[in-house]
């Protein structure tokens, strides 16, 4: 399934985005902020410099309340459903139908052309809210239950049936659905039964003005790390979907195997607990003293875009060692700076890192300790390790967001045409 053409006559000059259960104004790499959140946020600035008006809507939690400007042209909008408080994703099915109620409103007077839903529970009210009003939905899952439920970490619960029924209303119903890649499109054809024609391919980016190359020197300079250290670097929430045990461990059997590197190695984790790690908030914590790795890991809060740039460019190589992911925006990122990515062969992120990164087997520690060695290996060549890099950011220049936004433009254009 190819991705839409710009070649559809049809304008859409306001927008209303739903993000019902996380915000893009909330930092990504804790709670449940993470991709999506960046998706949200990249694609409403830069189709608001387009030229097209855009409204996100999301669930009040208490952080931030009315409309806040999140770009020119681009306002979040909070809707009362529930408490003005944090509420456990898991538990948000039981404020569908407030929320769906206050966004039905919203929409009536608002003159959209379009609804773009994001993750089950924005596409379950937006279903529900655009149809009421006569509005197309485009619905962009970022997840899919069935999907992840093929591929469980150790410690994950099994998504639970209410988000797979309501996947599969909004995936029969929705007008368009925007598929992060081929695999995931095919996923959306096999286990729910899409039709294709409403399927469209559409990759997500790197904010390329941001995620770029510089000195590896001054970077770690700037973060305080030796200039002479092998540093590697996992960005993410901190639950076992993301595996930064596994990274923790693989690094342990680096140590074990060659005891001279526990003087240089660095293990930067960024990210806060979200998920099914709150359950074990101590657990790679346990997992580094375990290993005997107080003196190498760091674990970190997330950070600013601008201050996780500088930590790509610090890094001697990324790990992405997720069971799943749809894309795998950390990945592009890390390349986009020329840090070399060794990531899990799962889901979107043989996209996502192309032939200019190391993909993983499986999540043996073993197996990720020798990826890990050979690409450290392979970098010690400063004249290999340049030309890496270049190759690096050469894949991720296309993968910019404003290729992501010709797509949507191009989906949301369709869609209208098809549907009037």
């Amino acid at each position: 399934m190819p991705a839409p053409t710009t070649s559809a006559s049809a304008v859409v000059r306001r927008l209303a985005m739903v993000a019902l259960h996380t915000s893009p104004l909330e930092r990504p790499g804790t709670g449940d902020a993470g991709g999506l959140n960046v998706y949200v946020a990249e694609t409403a600035a830069r189709l608001a410099r387009r030229g097209v008006r855009v409204d996100v809507f999301t669930r009040d939690a208490g952080t931030a309340t009315g409309a806040v400007p999140l770009a020119p042209g681009a306002t979040v909008h909070h809707l009362t459903a529930g408490p003005r408080a944090p509420v456990d994703k898991n538990a948000l099915p039981a404020h569908l139908e407030a929320f769906a109620d206050a966004l039905g409103g919203a929409l009536a007077t608002g003159g959209y052309d379009v609804v773009h839903s994001h993750y089950w529970l924005a596409g379950v009210a937006g279903r529900v809210a655009s149809a009421r009003v006569g509005l197309p939905l485009v619905h962009t899952a970022h997840t899919l239950a069935r999907v992840k439920n093929l591929a469980l970490a150790e410690a994950e619960r099994p998504e639970p049936e209410v988000r797979v029924r309501g996947e599969q209303r909004v995936v029969d119903e929705a007008d368009a659905l925007v598929a992060n890649t081929e695999l995931e499109a095919r996923a959306l054809l096999d286990l729910y039964g899409a039709d294709p024609g409403r399927v469209h391919v559409v990759l997500p980016g790197a904010a390329l003005e941001t995620f770029r190359p510089g000195s590896q020197a001054a970077a770690r300079a700037g973060l305080g790390l030796p200039e002479d250290a092998l540093v590697l670097l996992f960005v993410g929430r901190i639950q076992p979907l993301k595996a930064p045990d596994v990274l923790v461990r693989a690094a342990g059997e680096l140590v074990r195997r060659d005891p001279s590197l526990r003087g240089r190695l660095v293990v930067l984790v960024l990210g806060g607990l979200s998920g099914s790690g709150l359950a074990a908030p101590d657990a790679l914590r346990r997992v580094v003293q375990e290993e005997s790795l107080e003196d190498v890991v760091r674990l970190g809060p997330p950070v600013s875009r601008e201050e996780l740039a500088e930590h790509y460019r610090a890094a001697d190589l990324v790990a992405v060692p997720s069971h799943n992911e749809s894309f795998g925006l950390v990945a592009v990122e890390a390349l986009a700076c020329g840090t070399p990515v060794v990531a899990a062969r799962v889901g979107g992120l043989p996209v996502a890192v192309g032939d200019v990164g190391v993909l993983v087997d499986g999540h043996d520690p073993r197996d990720w300790a020798d990826a890990l060695a050979a690409t450290l290996g392979r970098l010690s060549d400063p004249a290999r390790r340049a030309a890496w890099a270049e190759r690096a950011v050469t894949h991720a220049a296309a993968l910019s967001w404003e290729r992501t936004v010709d797509g949507l433009l191009a989906t949301y254009s369709t869609t209208l045409e098809e549907t009037s």
